[in-house]
């Protein structure tokens, strides 16, 4: 998250910065290795097939052999080996996340109107027939990535909606993920990571007829992968290290800001977290509470470099030019801790989802317990683009009825242009209909 140099000469004398990134580059430039590698693999799984897919395994995962499908009794019985609390959250979660997809889904629905007599048109919301889901559980098993993606994608309606998730040190699944994946209605599991994962869903070489689309989130590997196999797959979106902005006042306590801001950075050393702010004390206050915090904190070998090298604290002069800058840096998550949310909110245009209020935390979301969906643009995206919903799994699809009455109107405009531009069968598909008509 940068602002835009054109924007700030503009907003010139306005603000000022009281901390800045110490990397001048994008957290998720993309790495020529990266490339490179992904490349050399997908082209080596596209000729090989499944006995390169295991062959990745074996050197990337220490797959040993053996099944690497769950079978539907370990789907089933995942949740039987969690501890209880966490099993009630992850049903909480899933319950959430399906209701308020289920909802999206129930605000788009097929309509048909007719433009003028005879002319009858329409569109039908048509899921997708496959979806191929990747669900992290790496250094952090991202347990409601299930909700986000096979939920979402059951509650579009549909039908095929296979998982692979990388094995653990023992060599199996992580069961708490697994779970989440059972309740969100997954119909496979496989224990299968990375790209080799990602490729063996495009291909079809799970047993079953190559996916539709391939969503969820991974490492900078799993991102490269997903952007050279769109266009043979469709994809959710290509997301880079989690990002988390705070727009705030005087009126927010800068303990909780500082914790907002940390609970982000803790994803990876990339991560950026930004501050704007209407108030320089409330600003500096921030700095200070984020650097006590880390100094107990967990994982303050993560958060304190992504703060350290990506963090940045604003100071505006005003809301409209907080509202400014906060559009410009158009962040996947953005907290507004203010004395008028609600300006914010009519204001802000460009974010992945937005947390009104104290009360609100981008973890309520993390986790699925929110309902909205975890899966946001990064890098800027959000200027032109949402997060994952059930309307992403679902294809607008449009419709043409018409009567013979309504074809001269039709007809004549269309034979006028196709005749201008010189497409002379274009326009033999009008007038003949027009000589029909004339019988």
């Amino acid at each position: 998250m940068r602002f835009t140099p054109a924007l700030l000469e503009r907003l010139d004398g306005s603000f000022r910065h009281l901390k800045t990134p110490l990397v001048d580059a994008p957290a998720a430039q993309r790495d020529p290795k990266v490339i490179e590698t992904v490349s050399t693999m997908l082209s080596d799984i596209q000729a090989r097939g499944l006995d390169a897919v295991l062959d990745y395994a074996r050197s990337l995962d220490r797959y040993e052999g053996g099944d690497i499908e769950l079978t539907a009794q370990q789907i089933a019985t995942s949740g039987d080996r969690l501890p209880a609390d966490l099993r009630e959250a992850i049903e909480l979660g899933s319950q959430r996340t399906r209701a308020f997809a289920a909802e999206q889904r129930s605000h788009l629905t097929d309509f048909e109107t007719e433009l003028v007599p005879g002319l009858v048109t329409g569109a039908r919301y048509v899921p997708v027939s496959r979806v191929g889901a990747y669900l992290p559980a790496g250094r952090f098993p991202l347990t409601a990535s299930a909700f986000m993606t096979v939920g979402v994608a059951k509650a579009a309606g549909v039908p095929t909606v296979i998982a692979c998730t990388p094995p653990q040190p023992d060599g199996g699944a992580n069961d708490a993920v697994v779970y989440a994946a059972h309740l969100s209605g997954v119909d496979r599991v496989f224990v299968l990571g990375g790209v080799q994962a990602l490729a063996a869903m495009a291909f079809g070489l799970l047993g079953d007829l190559p996916v539709d689309m391939l969503v969820g989130a991974g490492n900078a590997f799993v991102a490269e992968a997903k952007r050279q196999l769109f266009g043979t797959v469709a994809i959710d979106l290509l997301a880079g290290p989690s990002e988390v902005a705070v727009i705030s006042d005087e009126t927010a306590d800068p303990e909780i800001v500082a914790a907002d801001l940390l609970g982000q950075a803790e994803h990876g050393p990339n991560s950026p977290a930004a501050l704007v702010t209407t108030s320089e004390v409330h600003g500096r206050a921030v700095i200070e509470a984020v650097d006590r915090q880390l100094a107990t904190l967990a994982t303050e070998p993560i958060a304190g470099p992504a703060w350290r090298d990506y963090g940045s604290v604003t100071v505006a002069d005003d809301r409209e030019t907080a509202a400014a800058l906060m559009d410009d840096l158009a962040p996947e998550h953005l907290e507004v801790i203010s004395a008028d949310d609600t300006w914010y909110h009519d204001r802000l245009r460009n974010y992945g989802s937005i947390f009104l209020g104290p009360w609100s935390t981008v973890a309520y979301s993390d986790k699925g317990m929110a309902g909205t969906n975890h899966v946001l643009p990064t890098a800027g995206g959000a200027k032109h683009s949402a997060g994952l919903s059930v309307s992403r799994f679902l294809k607008p699809l449009t419709y043409q009825r018409i009567t013979r009455s309504a074809t001269p109107e039709l007809a004549e405009a269309v034979q006028v242009i196709s005749d201008s531009e010189g497409m002379a069968a274009h326009s033999a598909t009008a007038t003949m209909r027009l000589a029909t008509y004339a019988d």
